[in-house]
């Protein structure tokens, strides 16, 4: 049996909610989420219930996931070799073939069945299907100083098919997005989900993009969890690059959120997963939890200034 206090603060949870749920209802919402979160039973599920969470209240959700730490852990048992420049793996012929059974195979089909324990009315789907990502294979990239990087079967996004996505969102069904693509040819394509998180979310005209990663949110130093910046324009996050305080995966993620906010989209967060239920606090609260990105921060609402302040 439930406390008065308990009660009392679930009901003033809910109306302290509300206001959300009318704002987001019926809208767009692109959630990336890495493939670190997925090779842990519990964080997949705390991830999801919060995912569902937001269906119910009628937020159409759209979720790309990533395979990272699956695919190098699996090319490692399988004798292939991992390569990354700049935060962007190489893809090699062996490495395509982890890529597709770690992404379309085990992963995708993970979170589906966490969504039929919860619920979720959701669909897998991979680039490849429909046509949903139409790509070309990325060419061979000069890095300066007579070094050229061919990055292999990596694609480089052409267009995306909204409608596709659309059309199963107005069914009531939640998209659940493995990245792999092809080219006109049918060779397949491995590209970054950030990449492509940042073009649904641009052709889908949606509300959000949320990236999900072990960070706590863009930092300002790199080496300091304390240095958490709230919120960043497009300028200040370029700034970032240029002067090499971004790193690692951070940098595609940095590319992703500048195309996002170039193509429409209004509104970037990069959140932490292992921050407790820090998607719904990211949603439907002014503090939220991580990094908060848009094109100028004059836009920003004073309670949204405010409340990353605090």
């Amino acid at each position: 049996m439930t406390s008065k206090r308990e009660r009392a603060i679930v009901v003033s949870a809910l109306k302290h909610a509300a206001p959300y749920i009318r704002l987001f209802k019926g809208k767009v919402f692109v959630l990336k989420a890495g493939g670190e979160i997925f090779a842990d039973r519990a964080a997949t599920t705390a991830l999801m219930e919060q995912v569902g969470i937001l269906h119910q209240v009628g937020i159409r959700v759209v979720l790309v996931h990533g395979g990272g730490p699956q695919s190098t852990k699996l090319a490692t048992a399988l004798g292939v070799d991992t390569t990354f420049v700049d935060g962007r793996r190489v893809t090699d012929d062996a490495s395509l073939d982890v890529a597709t059974m770690v992404l379309n195979g085990q992963i995708n089909t993970r979170v589906l069945a966490s969504c039929r324990d919860l619920q979720i009315p959701a669909v897998g789907i991979s680039g490849v299907d429909a046509g949903l990502i139409r790509a070309h294979k990325r060419p061979p990239v000069d890095r300066g100083d007579d070094e050229t990087v061919d990055y292999g079967f990596v694609g480089d996004i052409d267009s995306v098919e909204a409608d596709i996505l659309q059309k199963q969102l107005d069914n009531g069904l939640m998209p659940v997005v493995s990245p792999l693509s092809c080219d006109e040819a049918g060779t397949l394509l491995n590209i970054n989900a950030d990449t492509v998180a940042a073009a649904i979310a641009a052709e889908l005209d949606a509300e959000k993009l949320i990236l999900l990663t072990g960070a706590s949110g863009v930092l300002e130093d790199v080496d300091d969890p304390r240095s958490l910046i709230s919120y960043i324009d497009r300028k200040h996050l370029d700034k970032l690059r240029d002067s090499g305080k971004l790193a690692d995966g951070m940098l595609p993620k940095a590319a992703a959120i500048d195309a996002a906010l170039a193509n429409g989209v209004q509104r970037v967060h990069v959140i932490s997963y292992n921050v407790t239920d820090s998607l719904l606090l990211e949603v439907f609260t002014n503090e939220g939890t991580g990094t908060l990105v848009v094109n100028d921060i004059a836009a920003l609402t004073p309670a949204e200034q405010g409340g990353a302040d605090s």
